[in-house]
């Protein structure tokens, strides 16, 4: 036989299916092989080379019974890619030095080819004739092309009995199923009949839930982390959740959840779950330097599963500003705890403790924050939070020269609220999307403090064009407030300053705030309204190397904003960007490119770090 001919009048509904499977792509061709498709389409051309067996050989030194292995292998893959476009009477042969790969025994396999040919005929493209798949669920929705008079591609019947199945289980019938299909071809006619019966089965309830790997983690926890609501009905979507909420803790490396196979009279359906658990304990290290703010190191302490219920012990130290011009060293410890489960499956409770010391450009400080809080999870994108924290701010102010000092003191009690939409596509590289974060944090002062509210907002969106999303534009806006309080009576570590890597790239470390004159000492504290925005054009030069162009700009203002006694400043410059596996390496050179500007501190300044600026 010279070649093998499919041209079925009835075809396995499983076939078809299987037709729809994704191939992926090749890797060097052989020179050796001519891949040969009659007719002349581009886009079927591609489609036949993504799958070929033999294209995705890498080199001339594979081995004869390696190159024989995949012709045999050639008729299948080909087809199946035909199948999927729609081409149900197509020709395949495959030719090694002339004979047709299927008439060679596996071991009689030649000592050596020289020449490769696969010549495919793809006929004509079938169009569909008939289409259903019943009964469906009240709500479900096939493919749009899935309608007679289009073509026939094996896929899309994979894609409607799959919406039908699903659209069952959505309502609760768990062992919905396909029970009779006729899948017929009609070659004179170039269509094909594509008939689906399914069988829903019973509507069926969350049954017993068992729990399988655990060592360290208590059963009764996993199965409030993981949420299941027994006695209601099935959904497949608690099912997902259950998952995502038990890998989101981070205690587990990998969490699955399983149907069973028999039913529990008398409508009862159990699930197990089977976790994998992580190493209970971490260390880990960061880095980030900047020219002008030094360099920032941090160690952190992580134990996964403190009390075998999940809960989370991370231990923080962090030193900043070594080496920094203009301040001195900050260092800060800081303990949270989280227990994931509290209240609700989607609720996590949090304990913070915090100590700083703080050696800014304008104070000197020493701070204590104690804190209780909640984060609740409404869905994949959308994360609120709220906090009751007691702080205390102790420091001394300092003169423009840093000559002259006046001690403050500040207590206050704190309620933030906050919430987070994020729907970036790659939260470390982001192409696409946006992302909002925003907090509202009344605070009730203590003798000399000021009793008001602050709230800020932080807003990033993304926008990829080219090929591949190439080229990228990211734009951010940054706003706050306080009001109710005076701006001399506002702890000093709520007040806004701008410049540094996290406002204005160029513009020296909160360079930027009001002056205040006190007899006749002139001292610099951080303003009561603040404006701030970012726009960076991002180029992928290769798959690892991007270069990025930015602009950043703020405001400080007191009264108001756009206030007279206000200012504000912008820095401009280029990035390059070094992809990793978990996110790029930043390195940005900037320097200022209007308003106010250090009077110590000019020209460029280098940020170096892990991930984008926003």
């Amino acid at each position: 036989m010279t070649q093998r001919r499919h041209a079925l009048s009835r075809l396995p509904f499983a076939l078809c299916l299987a037709a729809g499977l994704t191939i992926g792509q090749t890797g060097h061709a052989l020179d050796r092989v001519q891949f040969t498709v009659a007719g002349g389409d581009a886009d079927l051309g591609s489609a036949l080379r993504a799958a070929s067996a033999l294209l995705a050989l890498s080199n001339e030194e594979d081995q004869p019974d390696q190159v024989l292995a995949a012709a045999r292998a050639e008729y299948g893959r080909i087809v199946g890619a035909l199948y999927a476009q729609g081409h149900y009477s197509a020709v395949v042969s495959v030719l090694l030095d002339g004979r047709e790969a299927a008439n060679i025994a596996p071991l009689d396999a030649p000592q050596r080819v020289a020449r490769i040919e696969v010549r495919v005929d793809p006929g004509p493209q079938f169009r569909f004739s008939q289409t259903s798949v019943t009964p469906l669920a009240p709500g479900t929705d096939l493919p749009e092309d899935f309608a007679p008079g289009q073509p026939a591609q094996s896929g899309l019947v994979r894609q409607a009995v799959t919406a039908g199945v699903d659209g069952w289980r959505a309502q609760g019938h768990a062992k919905a199923r396909v029970s009779g299909q006729d899948v017929v071809a009609d070659h004179p006619n170039r269509t094909l009949a594509a008939r689906v019966t399914l069988t829903p089965g019973p509507r069926l309830r969350f049954g017993p839930v068992d729990v399988v790997g655990n060592q360290r983690t208590r059963e009764n926890r996993i199965r409030k982390i993981a949420g299941i609501p027994q006695g209601e009905t099935f959904d497949p979507a608690e099912v997902a959740r259950a998952e995502n909420r038990l890998r989101r803790t981070g205690t587990f490396a990998s969490a699955t959840v399983t149907e069973d196979e028999g039913i529990t009279p008398p409508d009862l359906l159990g699930t197990t779950i089977t976790v994998v658990e992580e190493k209970p304990r971490r260390l880990s290290f960061g880095a980030e330097v900047s020219s002008l703010e030094g360099l920032d190191l941090t160690a952190a302490w992580l134990h996964r599963n403190l009390l075998g219920g999940a809960e989370r012990l991370r231990i923080e130290g962090r030193i900043g500003n070594i080496g920094a011009s203009g301040n001195g060293v900050d260092y800060g410890l800081k303990l949270n705890i989280d227990r994931p489960a509290t209240i609700t499956p989607d609720t996590t409770a949090r304990l913070v403790t915090e100590l700083d010391r703080l050696d800014e450009p304008n104070y000197r400080a020493n701070s204590f924050r104690f804190g209780i809080g909640f984060t609740h999870v409404f869905s994949d994108s959308l994360t609120g939070r709220v906090d009751l924290a007691y702080s205390i701010i102790d420091g001394t102010e300092f003169s423009d020269n840093r000559t002259f000092g006046r001690d403050f003191q500040f207590r206050s009690l704190s309620l933030p609220v906050g919430a987070v939409w994020d729907r970036r596509n790659d939260r470390a590289d982001a192409t696409r999307g946006y992302y909002i974060e925003a907090e509202v944090k009344p605070f009730l002062g203590f003798g000399t403090t000021g009793s008001g509210v602050r709230a800020t907002a932080d807003l990033r969106g993304y926008r990829g064009f080219g090929g591949d999303d190439r080229f990228v534009i990211a734009a951010r806006a940054q706003a706050g407030i306080i009001k109710g309080a005076d701006l001399l009576d506002t702890p000093r570590d709520d007040l806004f300053f701008s410049g540094g890597g996290g406002t204005v790239r160029g513009q020296p470390f909160q360079s930027l705030g009001v002056n205040v004159l006190r007899g006749p000492i002139n001292y610099q504290i951080g303003g009561n309204h603040f404006l701030g925005g970012s726009l960076e054009l991002r180029t992928r030069v290769t798959r690892t190397i991007g270069v990025v162009g930015f602009v950043d700009a703020a405001r400080i203002d007191v009264g108001s904003f756009f206030d007279g006694p206000g200012d504000w400043h912008a820095g401009a410059g280029l990035g390059l960007r070094y992809a990793t596996g978990f996110g790029p390496i930043r390195l940005d050179i900037a320097a200022p490119a209007g308003g106010r500007k250090s009077t110590t501190e000019k020209g460029v300044q280098i940020y170096v770090g892990l991930g984008q600026s926003f």
